[in-house]
């Protein structure tokens, strides 16, 4: 009697009555537990990776540990080879620097303003991408060569390395930051202006946090690609020794000369700078993005 008045259990409330027991719910999967078929693909993924990234680094960095400690600070105390370093890192950290300021606001304007031509601007955007780089390395000697026909004869100076290596990493932030900024909703900003919210506070608290994740994946990817570029740069820069000689001319230098483990030194330095670049970005938007 008490129990037909205070109802079924309350487990059991709102399932239809079927004379049967009611059935639990199943508990949710474990995260660690893999999906059917999901361990054949994730071995082939490891496969493909160890085969195309993690055997050759480890080669690298065992040839370049073969003639000991000794041999390998040889190579690095080489005053010409630091300042193929030090070229290197330095106009790759400059030209990351202006292709987040610039890319970022390229993003902007192809997401948010309409204009005549912006479709041919989004397809000039991955040109960089699509063109070889030694083609590109010989229009910008023609454009900033000998005789310049726009009077910026840029030759064989720090600045035509700059040059290049801004040309070929321009697409990374533009292409990171642009899916972010489409996904973005407008109405939030709307609202917080309507709150009395300045236009500084909505870029410091909306958008910077949103875009700051895009931004480091997109200056991350700028780095490794302006510090491993060669193609564009051979023509242009003229491969100078202590002047304009970058990093991946010098690791040439000493393939063609027979010393490879010198070669793989230098290489797993380059290596090492990436991957500090890359932890150092990925803590900064972490605080960025934590503080918005």
């Amino acid at each position: 009697m008490t129990s037909a008045i205070l109802g079924p259990p309350a487990d059991t409330v709102g399932e239809p009555s079927t004379g049967r027991a009611p059935r639990r719910r199943r508990s949710a999967r474990p995260r660690n537990t893999l999906t059917p078929g999901a361990g054949l693909g994730l071995g082939i993924a490891m496969i493909w990776f160890s085969l195309l990234v993690l055997i050759p680094l480890i080669a690298i960095i065992v040839t370049a540990g073969e003639g000991g400690w000794d041999a390998y600070f040889q190579v690095l105390r080489s005053d010409q080879t630091w300042a193929a370093v030090t070229l290197t890192v330095s106009q790759a950290a400059i030209v990351t620097v202006i292709n987040i300021v610039v890319g970022t606001i390229i993003a902007w304007v192809l997401v948010r303003d309409q204009f005549v031509g912006k479709s041919l601007l989004n397809i000039i955007i991955d040109v960089p991408f699509a063109l070889p780089t030694i083609v590109a390395g010989l229009v910008l000697l023609s454009l900033y060569g000998p005789e310049s026909p726009l009077g910026l004869e840029w030759a064989n100076t720090e600045r035509a390395v700059m040059l290049a290596l801004a040309f070929v990493t321009l697409p990374f932030i533009v292409r990171t930051v642009q899916p972010v900024l489409e996904e973005l909703d407008a109405d939030v900003e709307e609202a917080a202006a309507s709150l009395g919210a300045t236009r500084g506070t909505i870029v410091r608290r909306i958008i910077l946090p949103s875009l700051t994740p895009a931004i480091a994946a997109g200056a991350a990817l700028s780095f490794a690609r302006a510090i491993s570029e060669y193609g564009s740069l051979v023509l242009l820069s003229g491969n100078l020794p202590f002047r304009t000689e970058v990093v991946s001319v010098r690791v040439l230098t000493f393939i063609e000369n027979g010393n490879t483990q010198s070669a793989a030194a230098l290489a797993s330095v380059m290596l090492a700078v990436a991957l500090v670049v890359i932890v150092g970005l990925d803590i900064a938007q972490r605080r960025v993005a934590n503080r918005g």
